[in-house]
């Protein structure tokens, strides 16, 4: 398990120093080129700042311009423990749908505060959606100490409000950690300038953190990508959500429930493997020559889960368009999809309070959250999110565009 990566998403509302870290992080773990740092310091002495490491991820002219994050990128950089890719999501809310895209792909999250600002209405939002995504492992980060004199009383304060916050989301972050992002204060090295804190540094923290690869301990999923022809082999290319995989193993495809038995199993440059456990990416090809596609679930006959068209679910919008009931909408749930509606919203929400704004609603706005029922045309393969979360979050699709991302309930 050591050498696995583990990815983690940067969140937090805007300015309060997502990228700065991120840049900071890669100075300090020596992941730079040596050409990059002195990009860096000719890019800040053009538009008259001290070195922004803000930088490194703020590639974009029109970005470094504003000072705002616009996409999501992707950095990497390693410990003597593993390599880590980091997913950078911006702070505006306009550009949600870009955080709730890239922190989908995230085992952890570093949730980030501004010491001077405290906690805002992105903050909020942001822990919300982390909710929403299932991301169990957090660090909360309060950057620009130096700011605010070090007063440990200032991230105590920020510290017990996000405690209350984040625990009524069923959030219990792993550290909380004062920082000055820009100096590299309790990132990599402990800070001289916070005596009264004894914790664990950003890098440490990290490092404490688990990978997960999968739900091992589950019957077999395992979500079809692709199907390719070689030769006179089918090959059906997938990767182990849950369970293990053999050679040999009687498996049932949904949502046909047709049953055949595993015939080999291949990784790449690796041939007729015994098995695969979850987390692997493999290609099968199966006794019987059946009509696999992608979008099917294969699974262990007698263990299969649910096929519904019908489930409760919450749901966070993401369009600028009001969301109507009844109106004809996509899901995709893995590799699953389908036309859709929105058939019932027992409740509307503000994202970032919580508050209920208005019961057995007709229609859901920008950003805000619901409790709703979902129809599907055809069934899918689904699980309860809190008992497996590949099969349980699914996103709403648009004219090609996602517009929703949800939890399933209950089915």
């Amino acid at each position: 398990m050591e050498n696995q990566d583990l990815k983690f998403v940067i969140v937090g509302h805007v300015d309060h120093g997502k990228s700065t870290l991120i840049g900071r992080l890669l100075y300090d773990t020596n992941s730079l080129p040596p050409d990059k740092m002195a990009e860096i310091k000719k890019s800040s002495e053009e538009l008259g700042r001290v070195t922004e490491f803000a930088f490194l991820m703020d590639h974009l002219q029109e970005e470094r311009e504003q000072g705002i994050t616009i996409d999501t990128a992707q950095a990497f950089f390693k410990t003597a423990k593993r390599q880590y890719v980091i997913i950078d999501a911006p702070g505006h809310s306009e550009f949600v749908k870009n955080m709730l895209t890239g922190a989908s792909q995230a085992q952890a999250a570093i949730l980030i505060v501004d010491a001077k600002e405290g906690v805002r209405e992105q903050t909020k939002r942001h822990s919300y959606l982390l909710s929403l995504l299932g991301i169990k492992q957090v660090i909360v980060v309060v950057n620009k100490m130096d700011l605010v004199d070090y007063q440990e009383q200032v991230f105590a304060k920020i510290k017990s409000e996000l405690d209350i916050f984040l625990g009524n989301l069923q959030i219990k972050p792993n550290f909380y950690i004062p920082i000055v992002a820009l100096k590299g204060d309790n990132v990599a090295l402990a800070s001289e300038n916070m005596p009264w804190y004894l914790g664990a540094t950003v890098l440490f923290a990290l490092d404490s953190l688990r990978e997960e690869v999968g739900e091992a301990g589950q019957a077999l999923v395992l979500p079809v990508q692709e199907i390719y022809k070689i030769g006179d082999k089918r090959y059906v290319l997938g990767r182990v959500e849950a369970g293990e995989l053999k050679s040999g193993q009687k498996i049932k495809v949904l949502p046909s429930g047709q049953e055949t038995i595993i015939k080999t199993i291949e990784k790449f440059l690796q041939e007729n493997l015994l098995s695969a456990q979850a987390g692997e990416n493999i290609a099968l090809t199966t006794q019987d020559p059946l009509f696999i596609e992608r979008g099917n679930v294969i699974c262990e006959t007698g263990k299969e889960p649910s096929l519904k068209s019908e489930f409760a679910a919450t749901l966070f919008w993401l369009s600028q368009e009001t969301l109507q009931k009844d109106e004809p909408l996509i899901i995709k749930c893995a590799t699953q999809e389908s036309a859709c509606q929105v058939s019932e919203i027992k409740n509307r929400f503000n994202s970032s309070t919580m508050e209920i704004l208005e019961e057995n609603a007709s229609q859901l706005n920008f950003l805000e959250a619901a409790q709703i029922i979902i129809k599907t045309k055809k069934p899918l393969a689904l699980s309860k999110f809190s008992e497996f979360s590949e099969l349980g979050k699914f996103v709403l699709l648009k004219n090609d565009n996602i517009i929703a991302g949800g939890i399933v309930i209950e089915l």
